[in-house]
């Protein structure tokens, strides 16, 4: 065990540029990336659940492959600015009131998950109103890729050296070039394992193992409920933004505030999607 800690002790934070090339003023970002291949690979896992017939209520998915294509779009600009304004509001409204150009910047202090949430549930309930599409079905299916998009911000997160953990003295350390002299846990990794592969790999096994989607709303409250025990566990770990620091008793964060009526939301969406199933059988029809 001695050997193993030494040699993990030798671990380094690989300096990565997060802009991967530029050409001329144009400069492509990792995080920007990062946001392009987790939804266009949600994008594709989401087609391959809503082709299973067998999963849906009656059997029948509750929209065409084509119209799923379409959400693509609204999903995109749903969870870039609902993520980018929810980061602006809940955690630098001062800084970048002060200098505006910051607002635009998504690189620098990233996107918060709580507004791309809120950004996401619009673009979802408008799309599932104008196209008459059972809105708890496209919440499920949203939901279950979530985790992939989650997966490689998180990995983006630590290309960029940002949102680091707290200071720590276990063996996987690291030093990052924004953080100071001191070794912290590597934050964005764990947030990376529980929130990207864990939960995804939770759904999955609602979804395919347990048929749950046949629930309407019961795959997405499960996915609030993980995600917001995840992140009130994982801020027990993660350096709070120091433009807010600690809201209470050196241990609230704002990421656990946020988290906290999700529970409940979570629990909610859970409880009644029984009644969901059986109303859903009934009226299941064609996919529009």
């Amino acid at each position: 065990m001695e050997f193993i800690a030494a040699y993990l002790s030798l671990i380094t934070y690989p300096e990565i540029d997060p802009v991967i090339f530029s050409i001329g003023p144009l400069a492509i970002h990792w995080y920007g990336l990062a946001y392009v291949a987790g939804i266009l690979l949600g994008w594709r896992y989401g087609r391959l659940i809503l082709a299973r017939d067998h999963l849906w209520p009656g059997d029948t998915p509750p929209m065409t492959l084509t119209r799923f294509d379409d959400f693509l779009i609204w999903a995109a600009v749903g969870i870039v600015a609902g993520g980018r304004i929810g980061y602006i509001l809940f955690y630098d409204f001062a800084g970048i009131a002060a200098d505006p150009i910051r607002a635009i910047q998504i690189w620098n202090g990233g996107m918060s998950f709580h507004g791309g949430f809120l950004g996401t549930f619009l673009a979802m309930v408008l799309f599932a109103r104008a196209h008459k599409i059972p809105a708890f079905s496209l919440f499920d299916i949203v939901c279950a890729v979530v985790p992939i998009g989650l997966l490689f911000g998180r990995i983006a997160n630590f290309i960029n050296g940002e949102l680091w953990g707290r200071p720590t003295d276990v063996a996987w350390a690291m030093i990052f070039p924004t953080g100071g002299p001191v070794p912290r846990h590597p934050s964005q990794l764990y947030e990376a394992g529980l929130e990207g592969i864990v939960i995804l790999l939770v759904l999955a096994w609602l979804i395919f193992a347990r048929k749950k989607l046949k629930a309407p709303g019961f795959v997405a409250g499960s996915f609030v409920i993980l995600y917001a025990l995840s992140r009130i566990f994982i801020e027990f770990f993660r350096e709070p933004d120091p433009q807010l620091g600690y809201l209470f008793g050196g241990w609230l964060t704002m990421g656990m505030l946020l988290s906290l009526p999700m529970i409940a939301l979570g629990l909610w969406a859970v409880l009644t999607a029984p009644g969901r199933a059986a109303k859903a059988v009934s009226t299941a029809k064609p996919a529009g």
